[in-house]
């Protein structure tokens, strides 16, 4: 297959058309080798308008929802971005191609593993930092960071991501139960503002996430 034609087909067809008009997220997307982040047996698929299993119970998100999640973060190149997440590193990789500083936790090691490989491979290493951990805590050490993209669904957001945002930040995350909307919080001081963009469907975010406590 002729992948880099098939990377400017999904850029052409399913991303200007759904109204990405962010042009270092389109041009993000046209350059990262998506086929590069999944499983071999996936590859021929990878550019098709659709999610991708990369392992037991993940997937790696259909490309609009990486390049909407991209777009409403609204990074400049130099920003700080924390991912929760990593899955098979296809996110950071797109986050890194805008010139985006890129923290991202992944809660299991072997799929974390796979995202480093996965990474250097693709020649897309280079400003990710990656860490084997429950997402629910962040990376508060790194922070605080201009956005926060969360690739697995909590029922709803957690505090301490909220708290890791700097100032005028934005957090994108999906958040319910089996069925999703992808929320987008914007903080201002110490006021957070939330809307609903779109429903979504995203695998279940683990750990604490799972039973949270009260004080949450």
């Amino acid at each position: 297959m002729d992948f880099a034609k098939e990377r400017e087909r999904m850029v052409q067809r399913q991303l200007v058309p759904r109204g990405i008009r962010d042009e270092r997220v389109l041009a993000a997307m046209g350059a990262v080798p998506r086929h590069r982040f999944v499983p071999a047996g996936q590859q021929r698929f990878a550019y098709d308008d659709c999610p991708l299993p990369i392992g037991p119970e993940q997937t790696i998100s259909q490309p609009y929802i990486v390049a909407l999640m991209s777009e409403c973060a609204r990074l400049d190149s130099g920003d700080r971005a924390l991912e929760i997440g990593t899955g098979s590193g296809y996110q950071a990789a797109v986050l890194a191609a805008m010139g985006v500083e890129v923290w991202s936790v992944e809660i299991a090691a072997e799929l974390s593993r796979q995202a480093a490989a996965n990474l250097r491979e693709a020649g897309c290493a280079g400003g990710v930092h990656l860490r084997v951990g429950d997402g629910w805590t962040g990376w508060p050490e790194a922070a605080p960071f201009q956005a926060v993209l969360v690739t697995a669904a909590p029922l709803d957001v957690p505090h301490p991501l909220l708290e890791q945002l700097a100032d005028g930040g934005r957090l994108v995350a999906p958040v319910g139960l089996s069925v999703q909307d992808l929320v987008l919080v914007r903080r201002e001081g110490d006021d957070y503002h939330r809307e609903s963009l779109i429903p979504v469907r995203f695998v279940p975010m683990r750990g604490r996430a799972e039973s949270p406590s009260p004080d949450d």
